[in-house]
Order: structure tokens, then C-alpha cells, then sequence
């Protein structure tokens, strides 16, 4: 529904109003549409630990889980200005924001542990070192996301759907470019 409002906002400022007054209208119409989730992932993430026995230390401890973390990237629309919006007749050129991780979530229900092993005199492992243990797990899925394509695809898709929306408003022809990621 949200989608179609846009469409008929866009198809009337489109015939109806002066080049300045459209291209801000479209840029009004862009940046409503906010956070523009466009992939998203779910990965499967082997979490290995050894805590090693030391001199002080007799046994060891070592854990083997696996969780579930679900990536969300896209656009922020909202980060769109005037000057990244173009209008000329029935032509647009926009330039939109990099694409970016929104989110990297790991429900406690997908987190599993299938193998744990702790020494007689030794404490299992705690509540803050599993949670360290996630956490060095989010960082990692968060330095692969280029190689699992997320951005790419996240790009694509952000694409895809600002030309559908630009075309379905009455441009014949629409340019979409990113700015470069920092």
C-alpha cells in the first residue's frame, strides 16, 4: 500500500509541477521511504573455542557452537539531498548513499552448543565469555559480507527498485549511481 501512495504522489508531481519544484519533490518522495532494507541473509556461523592448559591451569576447557545470524543491508534514503537528485524533462540521474550492513542478529533460540568439554578442576565457560565468544563471531561475519556478496546484491536490489519506482512515475530514463563506501 505504502508503495503505491508513492507511486501516485511521484505521477502527480511528475506532470504537475515546474523542473526545481519536481526535483524536490521526488528527493521528498525518496527520502520517505527511509531505511531501504533491500537483502537480506542468514548465515550459519561455526563458533570454535580452546582455552589451552597453562602451567596454573589443570585441564581444558573447549567448546564447539554454531549460530544463526541474520544480515540486513541496504540504503539509507533518508541521507539523499537535493543535489544528488537531477531532473531533466523525462530523464533523472540519482546518486544514492553507499549501501551498508544494518544489522547482524543472533537470536539466543538458533544458538547451539554440540560440543563442550571441561576439565575436572576447571569452571565451564561463562555467560560473558560466550558473549565474547558472539561477539567475535559478528565482527567476523561482519568483515566477510563483500565476499558473501551481501553488499553487492544489497546495491542491486536498492537499484532495481528506485527505476521501477522512477519509471512507474513517468521517466523514460533513470541513471542510478552510489557513492563510494568509506
Amino acid at each position: 500500500m505504502k508503495m503505491k501512495v508513492y507511486k501516485y504522489f511521484l505521477l502527480l508531481v511528475f506532470f504537475s509541477c515546474k523542473k526545481e519544484n519536481q526535483s524536490a519533490a521526488i528527493l521528498m518522495a525518496i527520502q520517505q521511504n527511509g531505511t531501504l532494507v533491500t537483502s537480506e541473509y542468514v548465515v550459519n556461523k561455526i563458533i570454535k573455542a580452546n582455552d589451552n592448559q597453562t602451567w596454573y591451569k589443570l585441564g581444558d576447557r573447549k567448546i564447539l557452537m554454531s549460530c544463526e545470524a541474520r544480515i540486513k543491508a541496504g540504503v539509507s534514503l533518508q541521507n539523499v539531498k537535493a543535489e544528488d537528485v537531477v531532473v531533466d524533462e523525462r530523464n533523472i540521474h540519482i546518486q544514492l548513499p553507499a549501501v551498508q550492513l544494518f544489522s547482524i542478529n543472533i537470536p539466543p533460540e538458533s544458538i547451539r552448543i554440540h560440543h563442550l568439554e571441561v576439565g575436572l578442576l576447571r569452571d565451564e565457560f561463562s555467560t560473558s565469555e560466550r558473549e565474547k565468544m558472539l561477539s567475535q563471531a559478528e565482527t567476523q561475519i561482519r568483515n566477510l559480507s563483500d565476499s558473501l556478496g551481501i553488499l553487492k546484491n544489497a546495491q542491486e536490489n536498492a537499484s532495481a527498485y528506485i527505476m521501477n519506482l522512477m519509471r512507474q512515475s513517468g521517466f523514460e530514463t533513470v541513471t542510478i549511481n552510489f557513492k563510494n563506501r568509506p
